[in-house]
């Protein structure tokens, strides 16, 4: 069960970083109140924390750090994909750098400046306070969670999480999410990996308000993943879409590669509705090139977002 001065303690830390708004909803839902239950989310008790979010949210304007959808030490790479919102790197050139092969990014480019450095240091002082302690509550999780089905609450894996098949999270628009996969602090360990592995949203809960807090590296393949991921190392995503941040490297080492993936962050412009569509990130005009998105049929694979029957300057419509 939560001590009320550890709740304290990382709602302090969360005003002043500035990170995502889903991050926010949950830290602010654990300090309201030192109760355990997943079913009393939305109890008049931890509806006090309306006032924590909104300072939040002011802390994350002044940062910038809420604009970027991936963050990493040193080193971005995105391969036939997409990216919608700003990535930045914390270190400058060399070694800092962003690489783009056929894979538009939709915000800006920051590569060891002031805002990207601001940025993480944000997302050290999440990490920081996201990572599990002796006294914190959660509901300890095992196996693949293949057909599993999770209210909001917050969860955790005492180590290494390898996860496939469907993973459903249901609960309200405001219902958030937390997992701790690992152990903190130095020598900490537990890597999250996912091989064929989607995360469902249901009952109109939205990806932005879950967040996967990792000790070590982050590995998704072929998997459609929800939710924000701050990482302890490198994250590494090979196909199938991405709802919510990336942010590598908070143990020092950690750069963010994605192929094949289109990633729409919780800062980007998508619509944030689990589709993985990115709307926002999409220019869907006619002779545009290719930019690895959803709507109109548009695909990584078949890069071309012109519609049917139109030339440039008149876009077609599908039939």
């Amino acid at each position: 069960m939560f001590k009320h001065k550890v709740a304290t303690r990382r709602i302090l830390a969360r005003s002043q970083s500035g990170l995502a708004a889903g991050v926010v909803v949950t830290l602010a839902m654990l300090a309201a109140a030192c109760t355990d239950s997943a079913s009393n989310i939305l109890s008049p008790a931890r509806q006090l924390s309306a006032s924590g979010q909104q300072m939040s949210a002011s802390a994350q304007s002044s940062t910038g750090a809420s604009n970027f959808t991936v963050l990493a030490n040193a080193a971005v790479s995105c391969t036939d994909g997409s990216i919608a919102g700003s990535v930045g790197t914390f270190l400058t050139t060399p070694p800092g750098a962003v690489t783009q092969v056929n894979c538009p990014i939709s915000g800006s480019i920051d590569i060891g400046d002031a805002a990207a450095i601001a940025a993480y240091k944000g997302f050290l002082a999440e990490y920081a306070a996201l990572a599990p302690q002796p006294k914190d509550h959660c509901t300890v999780e095992s196996g693949t969670l293949a057909g599993v089905t999770l209210p909001p609450g917050t969860y955790c894996f005492p180590a290494a999480a390898a996860l496939t098949g469907t993973l459903t999270l249901d609960g309200p628009k405001n219902g958030t999410w937390l997992f701790t996969i690992g152990t903190a602090g130095l020598g900490g360990t537990g890597a999250l990996t996912g091989t064929n592995f989607s995360v469902v949203m249901a009952g109109g809960g939205q990806p932005c308000n879950v967040t996967w807090w990792v000790s070590q590296a982050v590995t998704m393949t072929t998997s459609g993943f929800q939710g924000n991921i701050l990482a302890g190392a490198a994250i590494t995503i090979t196909g199938g879409p991405i709802n919510g941040n990336l942010w590598a490297g908070a143990n020092g080492v950690g750069d963010v590669t994605t192929t094949g993936s289109v990633v729409t962050g919780c800062a980007g412009t998508g619509n944030g509705n689990g589709n993985g569509n990115g709307k926002g990130a999409c220019n869907q005009g006619v002779g545009n090139g290719p930019e690895g998105c959803d709507p109109g049929k548009s695909s990584i694979h078949n890069p071309s977002n012109d519609e049917n029957g139109g030339i440039p300057g008149k876009p077609g419509r599908r039939p």
